[in-house]
């Protein structure tokens, strides 16, 4: 089903689906009159109109006023629109990489719906312009480097704002169409889309929001979703290879200490395990902390991936402006505030790479310790079958990744410059943190590839018909999956691409998610 934006109920999944390119958007009827209404209340103050009671018009901050520092020196009538048009060439100054496509789609879709709420008083043709360069696919170039997330995504949105408004052709950006990377005017008139006409608070209205940082994080949350549950058929799959004690599973147990997520995945464990020959198999009491303590620590995670998403799930239909217009209260108002400030995104993009490392760090120890024979129970060194090459290198790979993993573990948040004539003393850097989420969602997918393949061959090792129902149908899949691969980096990597249908194998139901808050 198409969503159709009212800057209220869009949801993660709908987010995703645009972003990835698998479903078109709109926005929906209810929102025109909103936004006309704030949109001539801009337009009045803009012109001088709108008057305080004895007093002389009334100040609209970048609207009849400068930006930043600058709020106190007023603009003549005349100059609004130029004031707009320079703030989106002086603050599309990004740098560095550029962000991958998927993540710019999203933003443009976060933008539209932000604005769609007619909170902003920005002209409308901008909504169904973003939406319209979503569906023709005209995606704008935009640095990775350059926001601190404070006044929101300033430099990336500023970005999109050069495709967006109509101006000199060599002032438009870059963006591409179809697999061509062209200026941003030619992308526009190969998709037949008309550039807006820049006015008074578009460009604030465009930039003023926190809406790369959210795409970056809701779709490092999304698949941080999935990941967890690939993680925990890894441990089952390692719980058998280890021929591990389930009694640390046991719901009497974690009824005792009630966190949800560690009941979650003790209770995902269980059925996994179900019917499994060769857990519970050696006469031990308990086990290492990798295999007894999953479900505190994977539990953790799983709480902590629900936390984010709580998060990211407000920020998906939040009003991200500077000022706020409420046009329809009395004669209208303008309030100035800091709902664009990154603050609670950052934190919680931090938050999730803190436990993404987490996830990947103890996957790392039954790696460790399948690979370890006189750890594993006697399983072969490295893996190795026959004097075969054996898998002793991938445990030195997800080393290395949980240690890249841990060194940029520092929470970017925690690290505010001042900016804008210390105007801005204090900024939120969640852009950086949201980044940094998305690469840390690599690293762990890759880690837990590595325990999927690892474990996988200790199980075959250890007895070929011996795994429970749902293990056995993915060891095979994780088997099928790495079949002919030139090199374990070239399985990893398989495993990483299709890490949904190694979970679907395992055919669990229900699976619970992260996501539902």
């Amino acid at each position: 089903m198409q969503p159709l934006l009212d800057g209220r109920s869009l949801n993660f999944a709908e987010l995703v689906a645009v972003a990835r390119g698998r479903a078109s958007v709109a926005v929906a009827g209810s929102t025109a009159g909103p936004m006309r209404t704030s949109r001539d209340w801009v337009l009045a103050a803009a012109r001088g109109e709108l008057r305080d009671a004895g007093a002389g018009p009334r100040s609209v901050y970048g609207v009849n006023t400068g930006y930043g520092s600058l709020a106190r020196v007023a603009i003549p009538a005349g100059q609004a629109a130029e004031l707009s048009a320079n703030l989106i060439r002086s603050h599309a100054a990004g740098t560095g990489p550029e962000l991958p496509d998927e993540v710019v789609r999203a933003a443009m879709v976060l933008r539209a719906n932000a604005l769609a709420r007619g909170m902003s008083g920005v002209e409308p043709a901008v909504v169904h312009t973003l939406l319209l360069m979503v569906e023709a696919g005209v995606t704008p170039v935009v640095p990775s480097r350059g926001s601190c997330g404070s006044s929101g995504d300033l430099a990336p949105l500023a970005h999109i704002g050069l495709v967006v408004f109509d101006g000199a052709p060599h002032e438009s950006g870059r963006a591409r169409f179809g697999d061509r990377l062209m200026t941003g005017a030619e992308a526009m008139a190969a998709a037949g889309i008309t550039r807006v006409t820049i006015g008074p608070k578009d460009a604030l209205a465009m930039t003023n929001g926190a809406q790369v940082t959210t795409a970056l994080t809701a779709l490092a949350v999304y698949d941080s979703d999935a990941l967890v549950k690939a993680a925990e058929l890894a441990t089952a799959m390692s719980f058998e290879a280890l021929r591990g004690v389930t009694k640390a599973l046991d719901p009497r147990v974690h009824a005792l200490r009630p966190f949800r997520g560690a009941v979650e995945t003790a209770g995902v464990l269980r059925q996994l395990l179900h019917g499994s020959a060769l857990v519970d198999s050696t006469g031990r009491v308990q086990d290492a902390y990798a295999l007894r303590c999953a479900p505190a620590v994977m539990g953790a995670v799983r709480d902590g991936i629900r936390f984010v998403a709580s998060q990211v799930n407000v920020e998906l239909n939040a009003v991200t402006d500077n000022p706020v217009i409420f046009a329809a209260d009395g004669d209208g108002d303008a309030v100035s505030a800091g709902l664009f400030h990154g603050e609670p995104i950052g934190i919680a993009a931090d938050h999730l790479r803190l436990v993404l490392g987490e996830l990947a760090g103890i996957a790392e120890r039954r790696v460790h310790r399948l690979t370890t024979s006189i750890l594993s129970g006697q399983l072969p060194p490295g893996l190795a079958k026959d004097r075969g090459m054996g898998l002793m290198m991938t445990a030195s790979t997800a080393a290395s990744l949980v240690h890249t993993l841990r060194q940029t573990a520092w929470p970017a948040s925690s690290d505010s410059i001042p900016t804008c004539e210390d105007q801005e003393d204090f900024v939120a850097m969640a852009t950086t943190a949201a980044r940094r989420a998305r690469d840390a969602v690599g690293l762990a997918s890759r880690v837990v590839g590595i325990e999927l393949l690892c474990a996988a061959h200790g199980v075959r090792l250890r007895a070929p018909d011996a795994p429970s129902p749902h293990t056995g149908r993915a060891v095979m899949a994780v088997l099928d999956c790495v079949a002919g691969a030139p090199s374990h980096g070239e399985a990893v990597e398989r495993l990483m691409e299709r890490l949904d249908d190694v979970v679907g194998a395992a055919a669990l139901s229900p699976w619970p998610g992260c996501l539902d808050v």
